[in-house]
């Protein structure tokens, strides 16, 4: 995921944190906001319960590409990256079971994230 698609600062971490918990499943939790910038941008995070730093990598990693996979514009490495409809920031927090769920159990949880999110404008 490139990083014009990422939130980084811990400032828009805990703003989204503070907000409404928008989804929880097996191997994440998500929250969202209408964005502040032109394009959709998500930051990923680890459960404190993933012991390990090579685990809680391994978590990320995976979430993030799930994430590029469902979330992003199909056009993500164009110069805008503009999507259809609204813009969000978006935090997704993976669960421990992020390491032993198969790939697919993780894109159909973002997908399904994805849903709760086009459904909420």
């Amino acid at each position: 995921m490139k990083k014009r698609f990422r939130l980084t600062a811990r400032s828009d971490f805990q703003r989204l944190l503070i907000g409404r918990r928008l989804y929880a499943g097996a191997t994440l939790v998500g929250f969202a906001t209408p964005g502040r910038t032109p394009r959709t941008r998500v930051g990923v995070s680890t459960s404190r319960q993933i012991r390990g730093a090579v685990a809680r990598n391994r978590a990320r990693r995976r979430l993030r590409e799930a994430v590029r996979m469902h979330l992003l514009p199909d056009r993500s490495n164009d110069s805008t990256g503009r999507g259809p409809g609204i813009t969000f920031d978006v935090v997704l927090i993976a669960r421990p079971h992020a390491l032993t769920a198969t790939f697919a159990k993780i894109e159909a949880e973002v997908g399904e994230f994805g849903a709760r999110l086009a459904r909420s404008n």
